[in-house]
């Protein structure tokens, strides 16, 4: 089973940029489709990021084009979210997710296997 674990969240004045990880783990197989979503106090989870493992095509919201990149190390098995300028809006716990089909996806339901989540905090 795979197992999913993010870190790098934080607090962050507005502007700045964090980086955040997610470290796969268990029987994870390359053909899984990758995705970041979020979920801001009182507001549903939102698809921010995703990338198909094999053909390395990527997605992004609207709200994530031009200042997120998301990123493979594949000997770790490790998936990265680089966010650059970012805004009190984006403020939300960040989750890690997988899934078993190979082409990337934003249906949430798609997604077979969830980390915990890492907070981003962005001050103005």
């Amino acid at each position: 089973q795979a197992q999913l674990v993010e870190s790098g969240g934080g607090l962050v004045q507005a502007g700045g940029s964090v980086r955040l990880s997610c470290a796969a783990s268990g029987r994870l197989f390359s053909t899984y489709s990758m995705g970041w979503f979020r979920q801001a106090p009182g507001k549903a989870r939102e698809f921010v990021a995703g990338v198909g493992w094999r053909g390395s095509s990527t997605s992004y919201a609207n709200s994530a084009k031009g200042r997120f990149t998301l990123s493979r190390d594949i000997t770790k098995n490790t998936v990265h979210l680089q966010m650059n300028s970012l805004k009190p809006e984006d403020t939300a716990v960040y989750y890690c997710a997988a899934s078993l089909l190979s082409a990337v996806t934003a249906r949430e339901n798609d997604y077979d296997y969830w980390g915990q989540g890492t907070q981003v905090t962005v001050s103005s």
